[in-house]
């Protein structure tokens, strides 16, 4: 009867543990991004904008703005959460957490929670940032917020993969700078993919980033690239998948002891 209830002073402690790491690299965890974000912006408004001034109707500094969080909600849901769980492993301590009276699920929660909640954090201080450049309208807040959150947990979940991968700091950093980075940026972070060539179009379809980019933006501007249905079934498809390897991972082991 035990083993059925709800560990949550574990999950509040390792959830708690992982957003006081975040506090002590503050300058980190908020700041950098959100500077080198406002430099994407500053960069992109001036030397596009003067010469596309909009898309979809959209004023294109407004129009980048749901890219930008994008960009930034990827690859810090991915190394908030990899390096999460991957510290763990290349201390040592993983083989306490693993031995604690918390069940996988709790652990999960824990730590995709604790990296959800501060990629969420860090795309409201981006959305707030780029208030000040840009009038930002959006239509649908609730969907904007569903994506926001479903996308974080997602990449999360994502990030918790790679943690558990990766046996080496070059592996953890691997797929968020040569994989993410370009395909977010290939993926109509910054431009509506209706501006490509019918050829280019359809390689830029079988991108998974355009689906997440397209539902995101549309909950902003009520346009999108793609149909907001596919978007979303696309999303909760890409959560629903990395929920599965997780659970494998624990049932097998799979470089949870080496």
């Amino acid at each position: 009867m035990n083993a059925m209830v709800f560990n949550r002073h574990g999950v509040l402690a390792i959830y708690k543990s992982e957003m006081a790491r975040a506090l002590r690299t503050l300058m980190q965890s908020l700041l950098t991004p959100v500077i080198t974000t406002s430099l994407y912006f500053v960069v992109f408004g001036a030397a596009i904008g003067t010469r596309m001034t909009e898309v979809h109707g959209v004023r294109y500094g407004a129009f980048i703005v749901p890219g930008l969080i994008m960009l930034s909600l990827f690859t810090e849901s991915l190394n908030n959460a990899s390096f999460g769980i991957y510290f763990p492993k290349f201390t040592g301590t993983i083989y306490e957490l693993l031995s604690a009276p918390v069940s996988p699920l709790e652990i999960v929660l824990a730590y995709v929670g604790a990296a959800a909640t501060k990629s969420i954090a860090l795309g409201l201080i981006i959305l707030s940032t780029a208030a000040f450049y840009v009038p930002i309208q959006i239509l649908h807040p609730v969907w904007m917020v569903c994506f926001l959150v479903l996308i974080a947990s997602t990449f999360s979940l994502f990030g918790f993969i790679l943690g558990i991968w990766a046996n080496s700091f070059e592996q953890l950093q691997f797929i968020p700078m040569l994989v993410m980075t370009p395909l977010t940026f290939l993926g109509g972070a910054f431009y509506s993919i209706d501006m490509l060539p019918p050829a280019w179009r359809t390689v830029t379809l079988f991108n998974p980033v355009v689906y997440l980019i397209s539902g995101f933006r549309w909950s902003f501007y009520g346009s999108s690239d793609v149909a907001v249905a596919t978007s979303l079934a696309a999303t909760v498809g890409f959560f629903l998948a990395c929920l599965a390897i997780v659970a494998w991972i624990f049932r097998t082991g799979y470089r949870l002891k080496t």
